[in-house]
């Protein structure tokens, strides 16, 4: 990708889990900055799990989003607020209705700059809120794209 002058952009993943991954996608992919996203599952044992086996097998995977985006244009900072206001970082095992391993809350960093502003920002979002937070900070494995019909659903679905 090109911009001004040949002036390549150097855009970042960042890796969130925080449960569901339809409405996650849906924020992520609405904020300025973001370039791209898509959804999978990631931190688990399984090679290529679809999404039957990360519901209904003890894979170790998470529902996640990954992120592709700007830097000069959004900041990691900028993302983590995105992804602290968007599920409940106090609960294990459940988002929502929703339970199961799958929906654990989790940031996976992909450099050591983003591990060190994951954990301050853990860190400070914990000062916030009464109730410990459990969300996991743990180096980004492979992502593994769930099924086509799960990427980009709200817009398929008319939903948002």
């Amino acid at each position: 990708m090109k911009i001004m002058k040949d002036k390549k952009i150097k855009l970042e993943t960042a890796t969130f889990a925080t449960g569901c991954f339809w409405h996650p996608e849906e924020t992520f992919s609405k904020t300025p900055g973001v370039i791209y996203t898509r959804v999978g599952y990631i931190g688990g044992k399984l090679k290529n799990p679809t999404y039957h086996q990360v519901c209904s097998l003890d894979t170790g995977h998470v529902e996640a989003t990954e992120v592709i985006f700007n830097p000069e244009k959004i900041s990691y900072e900028k993302l983590l607020d995105v992804f602290w206001n968007i599920h409940n970082p106090t609960t294990k095992d459940k988002q929502g209705s929703d339970v199961g391993s799958q929906y654990n809350s989790a940031i996976f960093f992909h450099n050591d700059s983003q591990k060190k502003i994951a954990l301050k920002s853990r860190a400070e979002r914990q000062k916030k809120i009464e109730r410990k937070i459990v969300t996991m900070i743990r180096k980004a494995p492979k992502f593994w794209p769930a099924e086509e019909y799960h990427q980009k659903y709200y817009q398929k679905n008319r939903f948002s």
